[in-house]
Formats: structure tokens, C-alpha cells, sequence
């Protein structure tokens, strides 16, 4: 597939940098779009609810701060972005890089390289470096994705089968697994019939009626058999404690030198994946809708929007591709919809919140499961082995380096290999980016 850039290079030499969709899209805008953008807002915020908190759990943050991130970030990135129709907020290709900042600078650390990362996307934007980044090979993208989604599921393994550990699980994923082993003993049957089972509703949903929010639905039934029939499952109340029903004030951690030095890494890397996932989402949704979407004006607001996220204690934040996907099936006309879905869920948080303690954590980690196996796409697989040689040793290269190093590494290896190996193809023609199906 082509990348639709024609109209969007057309929209930024007309426009500036900077010139946000919605000033587009509403002019003429009337009730009968009002009421579609109403209906998909609602419709991706019940998918946006259970899938928030659990990204925020596996990323080793507390589930508030998922929320807080896909409100504050999600009206953001909808208000100012670049796409007419994309959803922002946190997704699971931050869950490692955040797991590990979180681990190595606790969270304080994690709120500064969030904003550091925002300034980043804010610079690359104004200096319009939407379309450098589209020059990342693809089979780069492929390998971290996919060694993101293993490890996502490696994570998710103890809380699927109520493993007990003692301590805290190790950041690194063999001693991971090893330490994973040595708890076997403890599973829990209980909460592996909540994963599987929900894992199980939200396929069926999925297939029998694709418009229905499976996803909260399934959730919310096997937490609600967890509280009715009493079950020994943990739930989000009982490890985390009550949500707050409203969001922070507004603040960043002290800061230095030494400390902005030692988090640059991160940012740059949490900068690298908000630029690269949100441009994948916006070309999601430019296939499904048939628009076009303005490259830089969408890294800009993906900077504003991960600084406006750190400001209140959220996660990183980016163009979110499943529930992006959601939003167009739901009807959305306008970025109206994702500030829509953003309102919805403060509305929640601030009148329901207790509803979520009662969350079953088997069940959360059943949808990051699934959001692992999607991330990954298996169905690709054929098609990838099918590619020239080089792109596969450069897909397993990155993957293994995801998954045994970390994604600094990864990252910095595969674009150096793949840049190489561009200049080797100087006849070649420019690189391009699929849709991903995830």
C-alpha cells in the first residue's frame, strides 16, 4: 500500500506546520455529525476504560494513571492533532520502555522523561520531521512491535494464572521467566478461568457483533462474577486501592541537570515511539476513512499532548490504532468524536470510580493478552518470510534485541543496519509503511 501523503502535503504547504483538523472540520458542522461523533466518543471510551487502567498496570504505574493519561493526553491529541478521526492515548508499545524507566527512576522519573520526550516531538514537529520519521525501515517497526507484544505477554503471565511472587517480578525477561518458574506451584484456578474465559468473550464479541464494546462488556462480566460468587481473584481495588475521582493538579517532580541528562535516553526513545506509532495509527485511519492526515501538525500535538500528560502524573502517550480503528466503525466524522470519548471518561472517573476496584485482574490481563497478539499480527507471518533476506535478518535482529537488551539498543541497531542497507538500494524505491491490522 501507498502512503497517502499527496493531500497532506498539500493541506501543510497551504496551512503552515501547524494547523490542527478540527479547524477544518468544523466548518458546517451541524447536528447529525454532532450526533456521530456522540456515539463513537461513547463507544471508544467503554474500550478505552478497561484497556487504560490495564496498560497502566503492566507498565508498573498505578491504574489511575491510565486514565489520567487518556483523558488529558486523548483531548489533546484530538483538539490539536493532525488526523480527523485518530484516538490518542497510552498503548501498549510504551508498557516496556515505561516498565523500565519506572524501575530505574521510579515515577517521578518517568513524569520528566515524559515531558522531555514532549519537547522533543514539539521541536521535531515545528521543524516538520513527520516525514523523516516515515524513513524508520519497516522491518525495524515489525521487530520492536513484535518483540514489544512478547514481552507484554510475558508480563502478563502471573496475573493471568494468579501466580504469587514474593518481591517484585524482575524488569529483564529471562530472569523473568526463570522467576515465573520458580512460582508455578501457585496458580490460581480461579483467576485462569477469569483470563480465559474473558479472553474467550471478548473473541466471540468480536465476532458476532463487532459493534458491540466486547471488550468492557467481557471485562465487566467476569469481574462481576469474581464479586457475585466470591472468588479468591485479585481485582484492581484490592492490590491498588480506591481510584481518585478526579484528576491531579497540575505539576512536574524537581529537576537538575544531572537528572535531565540521565533521562535523555528515555525521552528520546519515548519521543521515537509517540512519533512513529501515531503516524502509524493516522495512516490506519486514513485507509479506513479515506482522509488524510497532516503529519507534522500530528507530531506537534502528540508533544503538547505528552507534556500536558506528564503535568498531570500521566503515562507517555500516542495515536492509539485499535481504538482508532473502533472510532471509525462507531461512525466518527470529526475529532469531535475523540474529545468526546475523552469527556466520557472523566465523567467516569469522576461519578464511577469505585466501579473500577471491582476490576478483575485476570481479566485485564486477558485484553493485554490479546492486545499482544494483535501488536504482533501473526497473520503476516507468511508474508514477512516472503520479503528480501536482509529484511529479515533485520526484523530478527531488532525483535531479539527488543526482548534480550532493551529497546534503546534495539532501535538505535536496526536503524543504523537499516539505513545501511537503504544505501546498498540507492535505485530502490522511497521506503513505505503498511497499515497494521493490530
Amino acid at each position: 500500500m501507498s502512503k497517502p501523503t499527496g493531500a497532506d502535503d498539500a493541506a501543510q504547504k497551504h496551512a503552515g506546520v501547524f494547523h490542527p483538523k478540527i479547524l477544518t472540520t468544523l466548518r458546517g458542522y451541524d447536528v447529525p455529525t454532532f450526533l456521530s461523533d456522540l456515539g463513537a466518543g461513547l463507544t471508544v471510551a467503554m474500550v478505552a476504560l478497561p484497556l487504560a487502567m490495564a496498560i497502566a498496570i503492566a507498565s508498573g504505574a498505578n491504574p489511575g494513571a491510565g486514565l489520567v493519561t487518556a483523558i488529558v493526553a486523548g483531548l489533546v491529541i484530538s483538539a490539536l492533532g493532525g488526523s480527523r478521526v485518530q484516538i490518542g492515548g497510552p498503548t501498549g508499545a510504551f508498557i516496556v520502555v515505561v516498565y523500565s524507566v519506572i524501575a530505574d527512576h521510579g515515577y517521578d522519573g518517568l513524569v520528566i522523561a515524559t515531558f522531555m520526550a514532549g519537547i522533543i516531538l514539539l521541536i521535531a514537529g515545528l521543524l516538520r520531521a513527520g516525514r523523516l520519521i516515515r524513513h524508520v525501515p519497516e522491518p525495524v517497526i515489525n521487530g520492536f512491535t513484535i518483540g514489544i507484544a512478547v514481552i507484554i505477554a510475558t508480563s502478563q503471565i502471573a496475573d493471568f494464572f494468579g501466580l504469587t511472587a514474593q518481591g517484585k517480578m524482575p524488569a529483564d525477561f529471562l530472569p523473568k521467566l526463570e522467576a515465573l518458574w520458580t512460582i508455578s506451584d501457585s496458580l490460581s484456578l480461579s483467576s485462569a478461568a477469569i483470563a480465559l474465559v474473558t479472553l474467550v468473550l471478548i473473541v466471540l464479541f468480536r465476532r458476532a457483533a463487532p459493534k458491540l464494546p466486547g471488550l468492557v462488556v467481557a471485562v465487566g462480566l467476569t469481574s462481576a462474577a469474581v464479586a457475585v460468587f466470591g472468588l479468591d481473584v485479585e481485582t484492581i481495588a484490592s492490590r491498588f486501592g480506591a481510584l481518585d475521582p478526579h484528576l491531579p493538579v497540575p505539576g512536574l517532580p524537581a529537576v537538575s541537570l544531572e537528572r535531565l541528562i540521565e533521562l535523555l535516553p528515555s525521552a528520546i526513545i519515548i519521543a521515537f515511539l509517540a512519533g512513529v506509532e501515531s503516524l502509524l495509527s493516522a495512516l490506519v485511519a486514513d485507509r479506513m476513512a479515506g482522509t488524510a492526515h497532516r503529519s507534522n501538525t500530528e507530531i506537534v500535538a502528540q508533544g503538547v499532548a505528552n507534556c500536558a500528560s506528564a503535568l498531570f502524573g500521566g503515562l507517555p502517550a500516542t495515536g492509539a490504532i485499535a481504538r482508532t480503528a473502533t472510532n471509525i466503525r462507531a461512525g466518527a466524522k470529526t475529532p469531535v468524536a475523540g474529545i468526546v470519548h475523552s469527556l466520557f471518561l472523566l465523567g467516569f472517573m469522576m461519578l464511577a470510580a469505585p466501579l473500577a476496584g471491582l476490576l478483575a485482574l485476570p481479566a485485564l490481563a486477558a485484553v493485554l493478552v490479546l492486545t499482544a497478539w494483535n501488536m504482533a499480527e501473526p497473520q503476516h507471518f507468511v508474508a514477512r518470510m516472503r520479503t528480501p533476506r536482509s529484511d529479515q535478518v533485520l526484523l530478527l535482529m531488532t525483535l531479539i534485541l527488543t526482548v534480550l537488551a532493551d529497546l534503546t539498543v534495539a532501535i538505535g541497531a536496526g536503524v543504523a543496519v537499516g539505513l545501511m542497507l537503504r544505501l546498498r538500494r540507492r535505485g530502490a524505491p522511497e521506503p513505505d509503511w503498511h497499515a497494521p491490522d493490530r
